[in-house]
């Protein structure tokens, strides 16, 4: 007597969401304004200005961008704005901070662009294993964003899953 086997996992009602797939290959870039302060200490407004105006920007051409300073120095917030305005065309995304807060940037940028409506009522996986370094933080916003939306909220793979979340029935 044979017996038919039977995918269960790909007949369920669940949707993968793959977080990896979304992953942005653009390459980041921190500008550190420390090179272009005198003794590493406060900047020079004469030579900064000098610095922004021959500064090839196009150099940033579609890289995601964080501008910092990696001394304690006395920078004028006008400074970092007017990298900000020479570096805001050509980059991809451009954020004061560092290399955490611009990850975290790129990903919110992401999520926000996603159409997530498709999981109103769905039984939702996220993926969790991938080969990518997706930060924490892209798992717990898509989360925030799904709860008000999916009837469940699982991790992991659908054939082995984390249940995080169910909604109450009325």
């Amino acid at each position: 007597m044979e017996t038919e086997i039977i995918n269960k996992v790909s007949s369920s009602e669940l949707i993968s969401i793959d977080l990896e797939s979304s992953y942005p290959e653009n390459e980041r870039v921190i500008f550190d304004i420390k090179p272009l302060l005198f003794q590493e200490l406060m900047l020079r407004e004469k030579d900064f200005r000098e610095y922004v105006k021959t500064h090839d920007w196009s150099i940033y051409f579609n890289k995601y961008i964080a501008i910092t300073c990696s001394t304690d120095a006395i920078v004028p917030t006008w400074a970092y704005m007017l990298i900000m305005i020479k570096i805001q065309p050509f980059a991809k995304i451009a954020v004061f901070g560092d290399a955490d807060f611009l990850e975290k940037c790129i990903w919110q940028s992401i999520l926000q662009s996603m159409d997530l409506r498709i999981y109103t009522d769905a039984k939702v996986v996220i993926k969790g294993c991938s080969k990518k370094q997706v930060p924490v933080f892209a798992y717990t916003e898509l989360t925030r964003l799904l709860r008000p939306l999916a009837s469940s909220i699982m991790f992991g793979e659908p054939c082995s899953t984390v249940p995080l979340f169910k909604k109450q029935k009325n």
